[in-house]
């Protein structure tokens, strides 16, 4: 099974202050860290969706947002959209999410050959990234409206989702205390 990894890294970054996606933790940027993890995982195509002007890895197939304040719900059917035909199901990543381990990920890929289109991650009791959806499932995107993600669908579709314990929630970067505490630099 061909899996892709979807990124959504199109988000305004209202408390960070500036575009968070190109931040630098050591000497890499945050979006770079999260491309290297789904490439690490085994992801292939990685599809950034950003918005207008912000520079993406060599390694990863940017998606323009043009409308960014639209929401997370623009960006997921926006990167899903640009998943080749030929490819089974993506794994969606949050582009502010760079501790992201590649064995989380590997968890979620190893409970996707099940019966259901769904797998997503729990950690600490919360659901959430990253979240595979197999081709099938793709139009559950369309029942997302503004800042709104998945969980929604998750909450509304039960029956279609595997969940599995991945351990610890992994923090998002949204301010510059978050991007300090990782080590910015």
């Amino acid at each position: 099974m061909q899996i892709a990894a979807v990124i959504l890294a199109a988000g305004a970054a209202t408390r960070f202050g500036s575009p968070k996606q190109l931040a630098r933790i050591g000497h890499r940027t945050v979006l770079e860290m999260v491309a290297d993890v789904a490439l690490l995982a085994g992801l292939q195509p990685v599809i950034a969706v950003v918005p207008p002007g912000i520079a993406v890895p060599a390694t990863v197939v940017p998606e323009i947002n043009d409308a960014p304040s639209d929401g997370l719900s623009r960006s997921l059917r926006i990167g899903l959209a640009a998943v080749p035909v030929e490819v089974d199901a993506a794994v969606i990543l949050l582009g502010d999410q760079p501790t992201m381990a590649p064995a989380t990920i590997r968890l979620i890929l190893g409970a996707a050959g099940d019966d259901r289109p769904v797998v997503a991650a729990s950690a600490t009791g919360r659901i959430g990234p990253p979240i595979l959806l197999r081709r099938e499932a793709f139009a559950l995107a369309d029942e997302v409206t503004g800042d709104e993600g998945l969980h929604s669908i998750l909450s509304r579709h039960p029956d279609l989702v595997t969940v599995v314990e991945v351990g610890e929630h992994v923090p998002d970067v949204d301010t510059r205390e978050d991007l300090a505490s990782l080590g910015e630099g």
